[in-house]
């Protein structure tokens, strides 16, 4: 656990030698960091590294807030980032970002260029960039999104049963859906966190408002991922990422969703360890 100067309080799990490079794992919104699973950390530290997941605020075992109106934004969870590198005495680090993970990552590259050594943003979207033109999210995810709005929070089997079938609808089409893998780790993910219903502060979270145009001028090397049948951001979003950057590289994951699906670790783990080592 690492404590802030500002008092916040970030769970945190290490993989792999501390002399390695050191890679940054950030999840998306209302994921802990079960989110980036054991077995993905120790395959991506056995190919040289040395990789950090945790607990974004109000997920996991990290600081959690009353919810309805979360006291923090994006930029202050991009902060969060930097002060566990801090933490574990790190100056410069790869950043790998998911979803509102990316987000972070993109915040914080952006802010401190002198701590990011490369990064790598997985099914998200540009920060400070219009994007009113792209596909957004499927009108099928945001129908049962809007069902999120009838499931008391505070009921723990009706969060469950709502996270699983959100699995499934962010699910890409290139693998069978395993639903007991899924419920295994949902459940695993609630019984976990300090309150779970706090995650719903994620629903609320504004930031990188000061960064409109400065994504062209990032100053760490970009690796994208993302799926082609990603239903939350279209693929659309990642090619927009890696066009804006000069020498990004994009990597389309065929009938990849907004997840990190076992049967693509082997291409994910292996693109993330060759742009680290690049």
């Amino acid at each position: 656990m690492i404590k802030t100067d500002t008092g916040v309080e970030l769970a945190t799990q290490d993989f792999g030698d501390p002399a390695d490079p050191a890679i940054l794992l950030i999840m998306g919104a209302m994921a802990s960091m079960l989110w980036w699973p054991e077995e993905f950390c120790q395959d991506l530290a056995a190919r040289g590294h040395y990789v950090i997941r945790y607990d974004n605020r109000d997920t996991g075992l990290s600081t959690s807030y009353q919810p309805g109106s979360p006291p923090y934004t994006m930029d202050d969870m991009a902060e969060d980032a930097i002060r566990i590198l801090d933490g574990y005495g790190i100056e410069k680090a790869h950043l790998a970002g998911m979803s509102l993970g990316g987000m972070i990552a993109q915040i914080a590259a952006l802010t401190h260029p002198q701590r990011v050594r490369a990064l790598t943003l997985i099914s998200t979207t540009p920060v400070g960039i219009d994007t009113s033109g792209l596909p957004q999210t499927s009108a099928a995810y945001m129908e049962h999104a809007s069902t999120g709005e009838n499931v008391d929070w505070t009921d723990d089997q009706q969060v469950i049963d709502f996270i699983v079938r959100d699995t499934k609808m962010i699910a890409g089409t290139a693998h069978p859906y395993d639903e007991a893998r899924a419920r295994n780790l949902v459940e695993n993910d609630v019984k976990r966190a300090r309150n779970f219903v706090s995650v719903t502060n994620h629903f609320m979270l504004k930031g990188g408002e000061g960064l409109d145009g400065r994504l062209p001028g990032l100053e760490a090397p970009l690796l994208v991922i993302h799926g082609t049948a990603d239903p939350i951001f279209p693929v659309d979003h990642g090619t927009l990422l890696a066009d804006t950057v000069a020498g990004a590289r994009l990597l389309k994951i065929e009938g990849g969703g907004h997840e990190l699906h076992p049967g693509d670790w082997p291409e994910i783990i292996a693109a993330i360890a060759e742009h680290s080592n690049r």
